[in-house]
C-alpha cells in the first residue's frame, strides 16, 4: 500500500489529510525515509504533560505539537469521533500516545524525521524489513515483484520531479518590482493529459489570499511583490506547492497530478467548503469521472438521472428525463453542451440521457440565482463541459452493457498544444422490449446513437481555440405502425484571448438543432409523414476582469436567431388521401448584454450583483391574427389578420433582469445567504404530455403569447462539520411566475394553424424548503436530501369561458410535495464498492373522470376539478456492486465490472394512468414499464 500524508499544520487536501494507496508506493515512501534515517540520528524523546478531559482529538494534537517538535499525520475520518481524556506529568511521547489512542484501536509510529503517524489495523513501518535493500540509482529493488519495481522505479521517479519542481524557486518578473501588488496568473494543467483543471484552489497562506480556477483551468493572483509559496489543491488531485519569487506581472503554469483514489465514489464539489464560501446559492456541481456509481436502469451511466437525486430536482415519474426543479417545468431549463443548447436531453422514450459520460468533465446546475451571462430560461441552467482531450499521448475508454456500447478516443495532434476527442454510442434494445408486459411495446423496435467530437488547439500563450460537435439520432417503432425519429445536432467554436494577467475574453459561436419525423404506413390510404424543427444560431462575448482578489467583473453581450418549422404533414405512398398540410414558419431574435460583479466587501461580507437586459423581436414573414377582445379566442372571434414580410418585426418584448446574491460568514465553517434572481423566457415548449416527450414543440413568444417572467427569492444555512468532510444546508425559496403556458381543456397542439386560441398565459406559485446532508469522505459516503415544496397554477383570466376550475389556484402537473432521496456508497476495499439509491416522492397530480352523462344520444365524460387527484406515491431502491480490476502497471486495458439492480423491490410505479370506454364502462388502468427487479451488467474499460 501507498500513504499519502499531509502535516496538521498544512493545508488539507480536498479529499482527505491522509489517504491509502497501492503498497508499491509505500515502498519508496520507506525507501527515502529509511534512506534518509540512516544520515539522521533520531532525536531525544521528549516528555509530555497534559491534564485533558474529552477534548478533541485535533486540540490533543494541538497541545502535544506545542511541547514538541514533531508533527502528526493522519486520517480524518479515523478521528472525527475520537475524545481524549489524558493527565499525565512529564511522561515520554510514545507512552502518552498509547495511552490516548489504547481505547480506540489506532496505532502510531515516529520515524526519525519527528513525523508521528497515526492509522488503523498496522502501524506504519519507518524503516525497511531486513530482507528489502536499499537500492543504488540505476539497480532493481530487490524483493519485489516485477509489475511492483516498475511502479516503485516510477513513482520514486515522480516523486524526485515533484519534489525537485515545489522546491526550485521560479522568478516571476525582473529586476525591481514595478508595483507593490503584481498579478500572477496561468493555467493549472493535468500533468497526465495537459487539460485544463477546472474548480482547483490555487492560495497563498500569509497574507490568506486565493482564488479558484474556471473552466479553461485559468487563475489570476494579485499578491504583495516578494517571496510566496503558492499552494494548489482540489478534489481529485495531489496537492502540490511551487516557490515563487514575485517582482512584477507575470505567469506562472502548474502541472498537477491526479490523486488514484482504489474506487471511485459521488463527488459533489470542487473545493470542501465551497458550499459555505462561495457567494451563490443553489449550485451543484457533479464531478463526471466517478459519477458512474450511482445505480441506474440497465447499467448506463445517466448524468440526468444523478442530477435528479438533488434536492429541489424531481421528474414526473419513472422513466423520464425532463427535470423539474424547483415547481418548474420541463421548459423552464437551458440545458447547455460547451454553451450550446440541447433540446431533448434523452435516448430511448426517456431511459437514457443523450450525453457520453466518458466525453464530460464536469457538470454545473444553478437552480437559484442564474449566473447574469446566462438567461433565456425560468427555472435552473444545467451547464454541461466536455473534456479537452489528452494532449499527451493517445488513450480511449469504453463500456459493454446489455443495452448499449460506447467508445471514446483521445491523442494529441500536436503535443502539448492540440488534442482530439472523439466518442460514440449505440443501442441493441430491441430484445428488452420483447421483455415488457405492455403488448404495444414487446411488439415495437427502438434503437439510438449519438456521435461527440471535440478538439483543442492552443496558437499560443494568449490564444486558444476550442471546437465540438454533437450528433444523435433516435428510431424506434411503436406496434409494428408508426416509425418515430427524432435528430439533436449541436456545436460551438470557442476562441479565448488573453489580454494579460488580469484580462481575458471569449468569443463563442453555437448552433443547435432538433427535429422529428412521425410516419405511419400500416393503412395505405391514411399513411402519412408529420415532421417538425428548430434551429438556434447564436454568437456572444464573454469578458472577465480579475481587478483584485476581492473584486472580480464580468460582461458580455449575446444574439440568438431562431427558425422553427412548427409542423406539416405530407402524404406517404401513392395511395394515402392525406392532404399536405405547413405551417408558416416562425423567426425571431433574442439579443442581450449583461454585467456581473462580485464583492468582498469585509473578510466576512461578500456580495454578486448582476444586471442582464434582454430584447425580443418576432420576425416576418408571417400572417398574425387580432381577436376581439373581451372574448374567448377561437377561428370565430378573429377581428384581423395582419401580414408581416420578411425581416419585419411583429412583436417586440424586452425587460431587465436582475441578479442579487450575499454571503456573510458567521464562523469559518458556517454562512448564510441571501439571493434574489428575475429571469425571462421568449420560447415555449407545447405538450400534451405530463413528461418530456421526443414530439413535443417549441412555440416563439409573439403578439399572442407573452414571454414568461420569473422572480425567485431564496434564504439559506449552510454548515460544515468535522474539518469539511461533512456538509449541511437548509435552503427556502418563494418564487412567482407569470405568464406561463397552460391549456384550455381539450386543447389540440400538433398542426394547429392558430394555436393562440388553446392556450392561456397562467400565473404560477412554487415555494419549498430543501435540507441537504452530504459525507463526501470515507469508505461510507454520499448524500441523504428532502424536499418539501409545493407548485400550483391559477387560471383565472378576465374572459369566464377561460377559467380553469373557477379561476382558484390548483397543482401543477409537477407539483410532489414531499420527495426522499439517499445516495450511499460504500467502500469494503480498493476493489470492490457497494451503491444504494433510494427515493420515495409524493405521487403526481391527476385529472380523473368522475361520471358519464348523455347529451342527446350523446355520450358524454364528466371530468374532476383540473389535477385534484393523485397517483400513487413513488418509491424505488436500487443496489449496485462495482469491481475493479487488477492494479498492474503494465496491461493492455484497466477495467471495471458493475453489476446492478434497478428497482430491487420490484414496486409497480406508475408510468402513465390511462382511460378506457369498455361496455358502457370508463375503467382506468396503470401501466407499469418497470414493475420488477431489472439486473444488469456492465463491462467498463480505459487504456
Amino acid at each position: 500500500m501507498r500513504l499519502d500524508f499531509w502535516p496538521t499544520g498544512a493545508a488539507a487536501p480536498a479529499r482527505t489529510v491522509f489517504a491509502w494507496l497501492p503498497r508499491a508506493a509505500l515502498l519508496a515512501l520507506l525507501l527515502s525515509t529509511a534512506a534518509h534515517a540512516q544520515q539522521t540520528p533520531a532525536a531525544q524523546a521528549p516528555l509530555i504533560s497534559a491534564n485533558l478531559d474529552s477534548v478533541r482529538f485535533d486540540e490533543f494534537v494541538r497541545r502535544v505539537e506545542a511541547q514538541t517538535p514533531h508533527r502528526f499525520y493522519f486520517e480524518a475520518e479515523a478521528v472525527d469521533s475520537l475524545r481524549i481524556s489524558l493527565h499525565v506529568q512529564q511522561q515520554p511521547l510514545a507512552q502518552v500516545l498509547e495511552r490516548a489512542l489504547q481505547p480506540s484501536g489506532l496505532k502510531f509510529a515516529i520515524d526519525a524525521h519527528r513525523r508521528i503517524y497515526i492509522t488503523r489495523g498496522a502501524a506504519v513501518l519507518t524503516d525497511l524489513p531486513e530482507h528489502y535493500q536499499l537500492p543504488s540509482a540505476d539497480s532493481p529493488v530487490a524483493g519485489l515483484a516485477p509489475d511492483d519495481a516498475a511502479l516503485l522505479s516510477s513513482t520514486a521517479a515522480a516523486r524526485r520531479r515533484r519534489a525537485a519542481a515545489e522546491q526550485k524557486l521560479v522568478e516571476v518578473g525582473t529586476g525591481q518590482p514595478d508595483k507593490s501588488r503584481p498579478t500572477l496568473a496561468g493555467y493549472i494543467r493535468d500533468l497526465k493529459t495537459g487539460e485544463g483543471v477546472a474548480g482547483a484552489t490555487v492560495f497563498i497562506e500569509s497574507p490568506p489570499t486565493g482564488a479558484s480556477t474556471d473552466q479553461f483551468g485559468f487563475y489570476s493572483l494579485t499578491l504583495p511583490a516578494g517571496r510566496h509559496e503558492v499552494r494548489v489543491r482540489g478534489i481529485g488531485l495531489k496537492s502540490t506547492r511551487r516557490q515563487v519569487l514575485l517582482r512584477a506581472d507575470g505567469k506562472l503554469d502548474i502541472d498537477v497530478e491526479e490523486d488514484i483514489t482504489p474506487l471511485k465514489e459521488v463527488v459533489i464539489e470542487g473545493n470542501k467548503d465551497a458550499n459555505v464560501a462561495r457567494v451563490q446559492m443553489g449550485v451543484e456541481k457533479l464531478d463526471i469521472k466517478t459519477i458512474r456509481q450511482v445505480p441506474t436502469a440497465f447499467g448506463e451511466t445517466d448524468i440526468l438521472r444523478v442530477v435528479m437525486t438533488l434536492p429541489g430536482v424531481k421528474s414526473v415519474g419513472e422513466g423520464s428525463t425532463g427535470m423539474n426543479v424547483r415547481g418548474g417545468a420541463t421548459d423552464q431549463n437551458l440545458i447547455l453542451l460547451n454553451d450550446a443548447t440541447i433540446f431533448n436531453p434523452s435516448h430511448l422514450f426517456g431511459f437514457f440521457s443523450a450525453f457520453n459520460p466518458d466525453m464530460l468533465r464536469s457538470v454545473e446546475l444553478h437552480k437559484s440565482v442564474v449566473p447574469a451571462r446566462h438567461g433565456g430560461r425560468l427555472s435552473s441552467v444545467l451547464d454541461i463541459a466536455t473534456r479537452d482531450g489528452n494532449k499527451k499521448e493517445f488513450g480511449g475508454a469504453g463500456g459493454i452493457g446489455l443495452l448499449s456500447s460506447r467508445l471514446t478516443l483521445e491523442g494529441p495532434l500536436a503535443k502539448d498544444r492540440s488534442a482530439f476527442l472523439v466518442g460514440g454510442r449505440t443501442s441493441y434494445s430491441d430484445w428488452l422490449l420483447q421483455k415488457l408486459p405492455n403488448r404495444s411495446l414487446r411488439e415495437s423496435a427502438a434503437s439510438f446513437y449519438d456521435l461527440n467530437a471535440h478538439l483543442t488547439h492552443e496558437l499560443n500563450e494568449r490564444n486558444t481555440f476550442y471546437a465540438t460537435g454533437y450528433l444523435s439520432r433516435d428510431k424506434f417503432k411503436l406496434a409494428s405502425d408508426t416509425l418515430y425519429a427524432y435528430r439533436n445536432l449541436a456545436g460551438s467554436l470557442k476562441w479565448k484571448h488573453v489580454f494579460n494577467n488580469q484580462l481575458y475574453g471569449v468569443v463563442t459561436a453555437t448552433h443547435s438543432g432538433y427535429e422529428y419525423d412521425i410516419a405511419s404506413e400500416k393503412n395505405p390510404v391514411n399513411a402519412s409523414e408529420l415532421s417538425y424543427g428548430i434551429k438556434q444560431t447564436g454568437l456572444r462575448a464573454d469578458v472577465n476582469y480579475f481587478q483584485s482578489n476581492r473584486h472580480t467583473l464580468d460582461f458580455g453581450a449575446s444574439t440568438l436567431l431562431y427558425n422553427v418549422q412548427p409542423g406539416q404533414i405530407k402524404p406517404r405512398g401513392a395511395e394515402s388521401l392525406i392532404g399536405r398540410d405547413v405551417l408558416a414558419r416562425e423567426r425571431a431574435v433574442e439579443s442581450a448584454v449583461y454585467a456581473a460583479s462580485l464583492l468582498d466587501l469585509t473578510p466576512r461580507l461578500a456580495i454578486s450583483l448582476g444586471l442582464r437586459y434582454s430584447l425580443f423581436n418576432a420576425l416576418g414573414p408571417r400572417q398574425v391574427y387580432e381577436y376581439l377582445p373581451g372574448v374567448s379566442r377561437s377561428t370565430s372571434t378573429i377581428a384581423d389578420t395582419l401580414d408581416y414580410r420578411g425581416g419585419q418585426v411583429l412583436a417586440t418584448h424586452h425587460g431587465p433582469e436582475y441578479r442579487v446574491s450575499a454571503k456573510y460568514a458567521l464562523t469559518d465553517n458556517s454562512s448564510v445567504k441571501l439571493g434574489f434572481g428575475r429571469m425571462r423566457q421568449y420560447l415555449h415548449m407545447l405538450s400534451n404530455t405530463a413528461s418530456m416527450s421526443p414530439t413535443d414543440i417549441w412555440k416563439l413568444s409573439d403578439n399572442n403569447i407573452r414571454p414568461q417572467v420569473g422572480d425567485q427569492v431564496s434564504l439559506g444555512y449552510y454548515r460544515n462539520f468535522k474539518r469539511n468532510t461533512i456538509e449541511t444546508s437548509v435552503e427556502a425559496y418563494y418564487k412567482r411566475t407569470k405568464d406561463f403556458v397552460d391549456y384550455k381543456s381539450g386543447a389540440s397542439l400538433i398542426l394547429n394553424h392558430t394555436i393562440e386560441t388553446d392556450v392561456v398565459n397562467a400565473r404560477g406559485e412554487a415555494y419549498g424548503v430543501e435540507v441537504l446532508v452530504k459525507k463526501l469522505t470515507g469508505k461510507l459516503n454520499g448524500w441523504v436530501s428532502y424536499t418539501y415544496s409545493r407548485s400550483l397554477v391559477q387560471l383565472n383570466p378576465p374572459v369566464v369561458a377561460d377559467r380553469i376550475n373557477g379561476g382558484r389556484w390548483y397543482p401543477s402537473n409537477f407539483d410532489k410535495p414531499h420527495d426522499f432521496t439517499l445516495i450511499g456508497n460504500y467502500r469494503f476495499n480498493r476493489r470492490f464498492s457497494a451503491s444504494l439509491n433510494f427515493n420515495y416522492s409524493t405521487g403526481r397530480p391527476i385529472t380523473l373522470p368522475l361520471a358519464k352523462y348523455y347529451v342527446g344520444n350523446s355520450m358524454r365524460v364528466y371530468y374532476s376539478e383540473r389535477n385534484a387527484y393523485r397517483v400513487p406515491d413513488y418509491y424505488r431502491a436500487d443496489f449496485a456492486l462495482n469491481i475493479e480490476g487488477n492494479h498492474k502497471v503494465k496491461k493492455l486495458a484497466h477495467s471495471s465490472w458493475t453489476v446492478s439492480v434497478y428497482n430491487l423491490t420490484g414496486r409497480k410505479n406508475p408510468y402513465s394512468i390511462y382511460f378506457r370506454a369498455e361496455n358502457g364502462r370508463i375503467n382506468g388502468y396503470q401501466l407499469s414499464i418497470f414493475g420488477q427487479p431489472i439486473p444488469t451488467v456492465t463491462y467498463n474499460f480505459k487504456f
